[in-house]
């Protein structure tokens, strides 16, 4: 299956992380730095990148407990940092894609035989990210964070669409990872087995600058 932009499946994204438990101590460094807690400074303009972290996959259920819903095992985002200020502080980004391969989807929802795509529209959301490791991704003013699942069925294609009004997560050092979990949608349009709300819990790591992994401070 072709790669599809998403959310973060709305998206999800955003970029980073901290050391083990709590905010790095960097009061002559940036927010977002290269190499090492304290490294280098992120500039302006530079992207940020994350797959999945290795071995997980990103949930999409119709519960915040249940395990009914769709499961996929590749997945990407991107993000462009247009601030990095001095810790502490907060740094911004413009999450501009979010790929999913539906190939590696799959869904156990009865009645339905499985997913065509999964693409996150209103794209680019704003990406806030603090020295404290919390993420809070948010649409542009008068927009929502939105999500369309296109599932294939007995009876054809059917198109689920979910929003939200912003996504909140946490970024941590230890693995340079950005995760999301139970971050709820509610459905907007879409047929009745289309679930009401979709839970999306997901790990993204390591996120890179060039290659090298970014630290939050």
């Amino acid at each position: 299956m072709r790669t599809r932009t998403l959310l973060t499946l709305a998206g999800t994204v955003a970029a980073l992380t901290l050391p083990l438990a709590g905010p790095a101590s960097a009061a002559d460094g940036t927010v977002l730095t290269t190499g090492s807690v304290g490294g280098t400074a992120v500039a302006a303009g530079e992207v940020l990148t994350a797959p999945l972290a290795s071995g997980t996959a990103a949930t999409f259920y119709s519960s915040a407990t249940g395990t009914s819903g769709i499961s996929c095992t590749s997945s990407q985002f991107t993000a462009t940092v247009t601030d990095n200020p001095s810790a502490p502080g907060t740094a911004t980004e413009s999450v501009s894609a979010h790929t999913f391969d539906a190939a590696g989807c799959t869904t156990n929802v009865v009645g339905v035989l499985g997913v065509t795509s999964i693409t996150v529209n209103n794209l680019p959301y704003s990406a806030a990210v603090g020295s404290d490791g919390t993420v809070t991704v948010t649409p542009a003013a008068g927009s929502a964070i939105q999500t369309t699942v296109v599932l294939r069925t007995l009876l054809g294609s059917i198109n689920c669409v979910y929003q939200a009004p912003s996504l909140a997560g946490t970024a941590s050092n230890a693995d340079n990872s950005i995760n999301f979990a139970g971050a709820q949608f509610t459905k907007v349009s879409g047929s009745s087995l289309c679930f009401a709300n979709g839970y999306f819990t997901a790990k993204y790591a390591p996120v890179t600058s060039s290659g090298e992994a970014v630290y939050v401070n």
